[in-house]
């Protein structure tokens, strides 16, 4: 039994407006999905902002109370001044938390960070009777927390969802590598602050920075492979790791003193910051073009 001419047309009136009704649908779906998902990973990047603030100030501090357990008391005022500028960022992140905790799988919560910033109490205040090697630890335990959600939300709030409308590396770049850099970075200049601050480099002291030294390389690299925008951050990062291998493990004896090494190695660190940054603002502007961001984000 054949069908008929008048069969095909029934189905053919019926079935494909359905269809057609059905793409559209899924069309519209798919882009309001991608302007939520734009939103939610705009925002996540303005909390990963708020985090390598922190990062970069509790770095800071970190180094200067190196400096200045070694020895170097022209640190002390510095370390007051340091904490004041923490403090509002801890607020920030803060309420950054109860935005994400919003989510059905929070990458942190609130309670997290009010833990976090009761373990940043306890360092300050016990922070005179620390001796180097602890003080350098309650930091970096800080710091790798902070990496920690950096990583949680880059991948959960940018990467998986907004990934194949990004340059592959990219959200790595700024949510992993340039800050595992810093903070590569920022180890080596803790340790090295101490240890140019007594004039010698002990041996523990020697191979922590040896093992620094070639991971930030190898961090640089792999950035700039990704972003060859960062030349102008590997510059600094050479020329400091330059430093450290010469004047600090070159020699039985350290030939710059704490203020002069401080600053070389911020000036790095800050660089490298500054290219996360960059990295940050063109993410936003990528997601920014996202189908349906602009009628989200309205």
């Amino acid at each position: 039994m054949g069908i008929s001419f008048d069969m095909l047309h029934y189905v053919f009136a019926s079935v494909v407006p359905l269809l057609v009704g059905l793409a559209v649908w899924l069309l519209r779906r798919r882009s309001q999905l991608q302007g939520s998902h734009a939103g939610s990973a705009q925002a996540a990047i303005e909390m990963c902002k708020t985090m390598l603030g922190l990062m970069s100030h509790i770095q800071q501090h970190r180094g200067m109370s190196t400096a200045w357990l070694a020895g170097d008391k022209n640190f002390e005022r510095r370390l007051s001044a340091k904490r004041a500028e923490i403090e509002p960022l801890m607020a920030q992140l803060q309420r950054a938390a109860e935005q994400e905790n919003k989510h059905s799988y929070p990458c942190f919560t609130p309670n997290d960070i009010t833990l976090w910033r009761h373990r940043w109490g306890v360092l300050v205040n016990e922070l005179s009777g620390y001796p180097v090697e602890r003080s350098i630890a309650a930091h970096s335990n800080l710091i790798a927390t902070l990496l920690n959600w950096l990583d949680a939300i880059g991948e959960a709030r940018v990467e998986l969802p907004m990934g194949t409308l990004l340059p592959t590396g990219a959200v790595r770049n700024f949510a992993h590598r340039l800050p595992h850099l810093t903070e590569c970075l920022g180890q080596a200049r803790a340790t090295g602050s101490g240890v140019a601050a007594k004039g010698v480099c002990p041996a523990v002291a020697r191979v922590r920075l040896m093992f620094l030294v070639s991971r930030a390389e190898s961090l640089i690299d792999q950035a700039c492979a990704v972003d060859k925008q960062g030349a102008a951050a590997a510059i600094k990062v050479k020329a400091l790791v330059q430093m450290i291998r010469i004047q600090i493990l070159g020699g039985p004896q350290v030939t710059v003193n704490a203020e002069t090494y401080f600053a070389e190695a911020t000036s790095a660190i800050d660089a490298v910051f500054n290219w996360g940054r960059e990295c940050g603002s063109a993410l936003e502007a990528m997601i920014a073009q996202a189908p349906g961001a602009r009628t989200s984000a309205a």
